[in-house]
């Protein structure tokens, strides 16, 4: 919705394409390092191609949210070892010195009640075992993890908007964007 109201070009998380998906939610210890080092994969080989293009694109997850959030709940839930883990951080570390922060990273912040219903409207079989530790972690993750991000940040409450049928809650959203990109407001 963002990229056609500004004209960019989204950059969407290869969810339908991740050949370990599947697996990781049947057996999550078993399939971490292969699940995160997959999306890691991909997420590099995204900001690279962000980095060469001359448009304005928008990403709906940044290379930095595998690590501190999605790696670092499985590591603390014990689903990831120290040598992979050790591992999988080594890789970061290098990709990220090739990268460059978002502009902007816009965090919807929503309650593990209403990621539950997202994730019921979704649909997607493989998910519907997501127990509410996982969810409540990963939660929190993102709430420490912003806390303490250094980039320009927005940050919008979304549990009471539905901003894909009520225009007013996009319109509240892009307001909040264009104040942030452009000063206005």
């Amino acid at each position: 919705m963002l990229a056609e109201h500004y004209g960019w070009t989204p950059k969407f998380e290869a969810v339908t394409y991740n050949p370990y998906l599947e697996d990781y939610y049947k057996d999550i210890s078993r399939w971490s390092y292969n699940l995160e080092t997959y999306f890691l994969a991909q997420r590099f080989k995204d900001v690279l191609e962000i980095a060469r293009s001359k448009e304005v694109i928008v990403q709906d997850r940044t290379i930095m949210e595998g690590v501190y959030i999605f790696v670092a709940n499985n590591k603390a839930m014990g689903n990831l070892s120290d040598r992979d883990y050790d591992t999988y951080m080594q890789l970061f570390s290098l990709m990220m010195s090739m990268v460059r922060e978002p502009d902007l990273l816009i965090y919807l912040k929503t309650s593990v009640p209403k990621l539950v219903e997202q994730i019921q409207l979704r649909g997607r079989d493989y998910e519907k075992s997501m127990s509410i530790e996982y969810l409540t972690n990963l939660n929190n993750l993102y709430d420490k993890w912003i806390s303490t991000y250094k980039g320009k940040v927005l940050t919008i409450e979304a549990d009471g908007l539905d901003f894909e049928h009520r225009p007013e809650d996009f319109s509240l959203i892009t307001d909040k964007i264009d104040a942030q990109l452009f000063g206005l407001f």
